[in-house]
């Protein structure tokens, strides 16, 4: 086996898919012999972050260092930046991989001045998504998208979760000058079960961030138009945590759905998914989503938004597929799934299709591979 390596994984905000995304590498690299650590946000995330955080301690041998990173760029940074870098310095990674737009910040600008010391580390980023949601057309997009362009030469390797996230890089930020590699997000082998659905269960079920990015109001307006579709009352839950909780509650109220749409905070996702058997995924955009894979995996049926790289696991021409931002389409579906028998039994893809592309191994080795290639090579100095 190569040199054991010494991996730090830096990104803002434990919680969601970008969080799940850095447990499983964590995981499956500790287990092929490595040192893995994470430096993140200290502002965010609750009990359920803590005990995703208590999971996951036995395979990060070089620890947890939370800072507070905040979403936006500014002068307060100055303080986290100098922490960090005297932190990392310590901890001497041979990896320094950061994940979204702030971790990849980070991860670049201390791997550079590192380097500065000739001290070797291979730089990576992963996006998730993060700076190449903003709208090439926006003042705070270019000014994004440029930056990024700046940091490619800080940049040892890009990896790409999907290849939605690619092209949308070529098209906004420029074809990479840098190394890059698409490399799915995977899910592990545990999570290939069936979950049954509880004898009290809801017709549907929105699990995740609490952000308007994320369209919980969509899912919202669509489930009152499905009711209407149909013509009798349904059940829903929406379960997750985040800044806009109390503005869809009011949501829901006013529109008269506060007994039929129930509210839960964020939990462990089995848990979610035993509540109903109809998992909407309503996003304004994403990348590669944790929950899609997750709940196809778990046997359930998902409705999602044809936004990021969800149709390369659901299907380019999946009948699970809503066009974006339109709640009426997506009620549309969501009435289908109701009224016709087995709907979600035709419409979703094989489970071993997804197994085969959708492997928390097969990303962890081929990440892997990259970072040596990477230490490796003339990139190093």
């Amino acid at each position: 086996m190569a040199k054991p390596l010494r991996i730090l994984h830096c990104f803002r905000s434990p919680v969601g898919g970008v969080f799940r995304h850095v447990r499983d590498l964590a995981e499956e690299q500790s287990k092929a012999g490595h040192e893995v650590g994470i430096l993140c946000d200290s502002l965010t995330g609750g009990e359920h972050e803590d005990h995703l955080f208590d999971d996951i301690a036995p395979f990060l041998a070089l620890g947890v260092v939370r800072l507070p990173i905040r979403r936006q760029i500014s002068l307060s940074d100055a303080p986290t930046l100098w922490s960090s870098y005297q932190k990392i310095k310590s901890l001497r990674p041979d990896v320094l991989h950061g994940h979204g737009a702030k971790g990849g910040l980070l991860a670049r600008l201390l791997g550079s001045l590192l380097r500065v010391s000739r001290y070797r580390v291979a730089r990576l980023y992963t996006a998730h998504g993060g700076s190449l949601h903003f709208s090439r057309g926006s003042l705070q997009g270019m000014l994004v998208h440029s930056l990024e362009r700046m940091l490619e030469f800080l940049t040892d390797g890009l990896i790409f979760i999907c290849d939605f996230e690619r092209r949308t890089y070529e098209r906004k930020i420029g074809k990479p000058r840098t190394r890059s590699v698409l490399i799915y997000n995977g899910i592990s082998e545990r999570d290939f079960r069936p979950i049954p659905t509880r004898s009290d269960s809801v017709h549907f079920v929105y699990i995740g961030m609490l952000r308007d990015l994320k369209g919980p109001d969509l899912f919202i307006e669509a489930f009152a138009k499905t009711e209407r579709r149909i013509g009798k009352p349904l059940s829903a839950l929406i379960i997750g945590d985040g800044p806009d909780r109390d503005k869809y509650h009011r949501m829901m109220i006013e529109r008269g759905l506060g007994h039929r749409i129930g509210m839960l905070p964020a939990m462990r996702v089995q848990e979610a998914f035993a509540v109903s058997q109809n998992v909407v995924v309503p996003s304004r955009a994403e990348a590669m989503p944790y929950i899609v894979l997750e709940a196809l995996a778990a046997g359930k049926t998902v409705i999602a938004s044809r936004v990021g790289g969800i149709p390369e696991a659901l299907g380019e021409n999946s009948a699970a597929l809503a066009r974006t931002e339109d709640a009426d389409d997506l009620s549309r579906i969501m009435a289908e799934s109701i009224i016709e028998q087995d709907w979600g039994g035709r419409h979703m893809p094989n489970i071993e299709t997804i197994r085969l592309n959708f492997s928390a191994s097969v990303m962890a080795r081929d990440t892997l591979k990259l970072y040596q290639n990477i230490l490796g090579s003339g990139d190093k100095h």
